[in-house]
């Protein structure tokens, strides 16, 4: 079952916690037992998993990925000034698996599924496919 997440984001850097989406989707879909994949098709955006209890988490993992990565650059050639954008999407990844069980999302205490935008404010598309374990 593949479901289409339409997502808005306002800032340059902005993650939203999806997680509550991806399991009513789940719950929805009636899998009790099998995994979820959560996938981003865009190229200066992520999906990561992370603690979701204490806000600055986030804001210390932006800080620093944009010390690593900085907006501006003397070396940057990318035409779009964007490059920044493209390597910290790089370094998060584009999606993540997460397992089912008796119908619920087998996430850690403290974890959330996060959508990572490094380019916005724009308009984005995520892909949730519930898949059902062979029996």
């Amino acid at each position: 079952m593949m479901h289409t997440l339409n997502l808005q984001t306002h800032k340059r850097d902005e993650w939203q916690d999806i997680t509550a989406k991806v399991e009513s989707l789940v719950q929805k879909s009636g899998v009790k037992e099998g995994h979820v994949m959560v996938y981003c098709p865009h190229t200066t955006a992520g999906i990561t998993i992370n603690e979701n209890a204490d806000p600055d988490v986030v804001k210390d993992v932006v800080m620093r990925l944009d010390e690593v990565y900085p907006w501006e650059h003397p070396k940057y050639r990318h035409m779009e000034g964007n490059t920044a954008a493209h390597l910290k999407a790089m370094t998060l990844g584009n999606s993540q698996q997460v397992i089912i069980q008796n119908g619920e999302l087998v996430l850690g205490t403290w974890q959330s599924i996060f959508f990572c935008e490094f380019d916005g404010p724009r308009h984005r598309k995520i892909y949730i496919k519930v898949m059902k374990d062979a029996e």
